[in-house]
């Protein structure tokens, strides 16, 4: 079994309360076309913050962020794809179980994974832990400058009265090529709740705003480790990653070689199996046949079969929480703030 080695710190079923089992998945985020990811609308600067440079580096030195929302959103509308399309997203009295709507069926697979809080005061904490994603260099070496205009129909700027458009302005992207360090952690997940949230994370293709035109982008796993505490920060992985090609003579530019980058995060990360706290990590090998099991069962013929199983592994926990009155069954009454954290982690 491809999953053996983490058998230990995954949950054998669905629990209510925690039990302190962590997976911590390494990703790298690689762009593949323009990409923006902001906060604000049009015309607003990208994301960045201003960070040391490396953890031996103490310059300082902004870098791009993707922040927690820009990833989790979009893997889990991704995974709820295919829940709509088997009919596994449960009904409410208000209609069937949607994000951000404020009626979330609480029974579906999305909900037990990714939470979810409910208007009448009940909530799931998410069980899959995202932060901010920071990038590789910095943020001058990423950026471009795109000018945008609104042609009308005539292929001009002027309409049919000779009125100019007033769509002109300038926006701020993200190079194709760019590299983003990821780690995400999975809190008490069953086997199948793993190969849900890495199935998702590698099937999403597109990121950030104006996904319909940009935001293609690629991700790729590079390390998986388990015991019982979280790994080192996303942050502090890029600065790892910075000393490490810094003192190995390796230009910090742009387009920056992938294979060469891999190659200095495997070696960062190589250690963090001895960390406190740290049980086990995952062999090259081991990483390729856990990736080979998620492809398997989120391949076409494997998918629904898939689903369904893990859909069923909550059929004892949908019967509690029917039988407990009012919303948010499954948990304590919790405050706004919180309910709030909970639908966006």
């Amino acid at each position: 079994m491809s999953l053996e080695p983490l058998q230990k710190y995954l949950a054998p079923t669905y629990e209510n309360f925690p039990k302190g089992r962590f997976v911590g998945l390494i990703v790298l985020r690689t762009t593949l076309s323009e990409t923006v990811f902001r906060t604000e609308g049009t015309g607003e600067p990208i994301c960045r913050e201003f960070v040391r440079a490396g953890i031996q580096d103490n310059n300082v030195l902004a870098r791009l962020v993707m922040t927690k929302r820009k990833q989790v959103a979009p893997e889990r509308r991704r995974g709820r794809e295919f829940l709509r399309a088997l009919d596994l997203l449960h009904s409410t009295k208000e209609g069937v179980c949607g994000l951000n709507t404020n009626t979330p069926c609480e029974m579906c697979i999305d909900c037990f994974v990714y939470g979810f809080a409910a208007g009448g005061g009940g909530a799931q904490k998410s069980r899959v832990w995202t932060e901010d994603a920071f990038s590789v260099l910095p943020a001058p070496e990423l950026l471009g400058d795109r000018t945008l205009n609104g042609v009308f129909e005539n292929g001009t700027m002027r309409d049919e009265k000779g009125k100019p458009s007033t769509s002109l302005n300038t926006s701020e992207y993200i190079k194709p090529g760019s590299h983003f360090l990821d780690v995400v952690t999975l809190k008490d997940v069953t086997a199948d709740e793993l190969r849900y949230v890495v199935g998702n994370i590698l099937d999403t293709s597109r990121y950030g705003a104006i996904s319909s035109r940009t935001g293609r982008m690629s991700n790729r796993l590079l390390g998986v480790y388990a015991g019982s505490t979280e790994l080192p920060s996303s942050l502090e992985l890029a600065q790892q990653v910075h000393d490490s090609m810094t003192n190995a003579g390796i230009p910090l530019e742009h387009p920056l070689e992938e294979t060469t980058l891999i190659a200095a995060v495997e070696n960062v990360i190589a250690p963090w199996s001895g960390l406190r706290g740290i049980g086990v990590g995952l062999s090259t090998e081991q990483l390729t046949a856990l990736q080979r099991d998620v492809v398997a069962h989120w391949s076409e013929d494997g998918r629904e079969t898939f689903l369904r199983h893990l859909d069923a592994s909550y059929t004892l926990f949908r019967q509690k929480a029917e039988a407990t009155p009012g919303r948010g069954g499954r948990g304590r009454a919790k405050t706004k703030d919180t309910a709030t954290d909970a639908a966006e982690s």
